[in-house]
């Protein structure tokens, strides 16, 4: 019964968590209606006169500290580069730290239940439960970001391309900017469409795509951020330096391609020799099964087998050390 209870306290709190997202969401995209609406709502001297005075209202100052709460709420903060938070914002995921925590509990509930209906000592399945609050959701969630961040890498080239081309035919980099925001689906077009929001809001371009660079931080996103900032303070040519900066960026993909096959025997390889170890304790469980089963019934067989795995994992992981490159 209290395990039914806690599931549906868990329940009723992800759902409102949902919800104050949801209403947070709605409230910065009305926040951001406004600001257009000031901003481009054709007026004549007279209008624009009571609009500049307006301004100056008390209401006007509650909007300023609204968007400037908004704006300081992501990259205002000095977040830790292994915080759960700063992780969500590399995902992409508008889900709260809460939220995380919440499904974490349902992990742990879960890894705990399977242990403990698989009949695991104590130990084992507290263990079990750990590794299912704390490992395994940080798991998926790096992995979330990972991926994200590769589908971003392998577009990056050709958004830039895009760009340069609309800045030659003589559009300015906000439309440009705009332009891939609708061209491009998935990490490409919703950083893009956050870099020309942040600037309806008020932001320069260059604390636009700094924030930019802080959602994804890799190192072409970097450079890319560096490379409006120059050229916003020395004025020089941009569609040259977004040329130069996509010419770099393909370079690098090139020679990590060329890595992952040079390196492609070698993995293979470490993945055999890990395998390998199961693949036979497989083969003679159906060949000899009350052989090979005081490996988890005998408990010198036990530490056998926890040593075992110890080991491996320890071998497996020297092996994914050498075998990775970085550029």
């Amino acid at each position: 019964m209290t395990g039914i209870f806690g599931v549906i306290f868990i329940g009723i709190a992800l759902f409102v968590n949902h919800k104050a997202a949801t209403k947070k969401r709605k409230n910065l995209s009305s926040l951001i209606t406004n600001r257009q609406a000031v901003n481009h709502n054709p007026l004549n001297i007279d209008e624009t006169k009571t609009a500049v005075k307006q301004e100056k209202s008390p209401n006007k100052t509650k909007f300023s500290k609204k968007l400037k709460n908004v704006r300081d709420g992501v990259a205002g903060e000095e977040l830790k580069l292994k915080s759960i938070r700063y992780m969500l914002i590399q995902a992409g995921s508008d889900a709260s730290v809460l939220t995380f925590w919440m499904w974490s509990c349902v992990s742990g509930v879960l890894f705990f239940a399977g242990a403990y209906l698989m009949g695991y000592s104590q130990i084992t399945v507290i263990l079990w439960a750990f590794t299912g609050f704390f490992g395994f959701p940080r798991y998926i969630l790096k992995k979330k970001v990972a991926r994200r961040q590769k589908k971003f890498l392998e577009e990056f080239a050709d958004s830039l391309d895009g760009m340069i081309r609309l800045l030659k035919s003589g559009m300015p980099i906000t439309e440009a900017i705009a332009m891939t925001s609708r061209e491009y689906e998935g990490p490409i077009g919703q950083e893009m469409t956050k870099v020309y929001e942040d600037q309806r809001v008020g932001d320069t371009l260059p604390d636009a795509v700094q924030k930019m660079a802080f959602r994804m931080p890799i190192p072409e996103v970097k450079m890319f951020s560096t490379a409006i900032t120059i050229q916003v303070q020395t004025g020089a040519s941009l569609s040259e330096i977004l040329q130069n900066l996509s010419n770099v960026i393909r370079q690098r993909f090139r020679l990590k391609r060329k890595i992952q096959s040079l390196s492609a025997e070698a993995k293979i390889s470490a993945g055999i020799i890990g395998a390998l170890p199961l693949v036979v304790v497989i083969g003679m469980y159906f060949g000899s099964p009350d052989y090979i089963a005081l490996l988890w019934t005998h408990s010198s067989g036990k530490m056998m087998m926890y040593g075992a795995i110890g080991w491996m994992s320890i071998g497996i992981l020297m092996m994914k050390s050498m075998i990775n490159f970085k550029v």
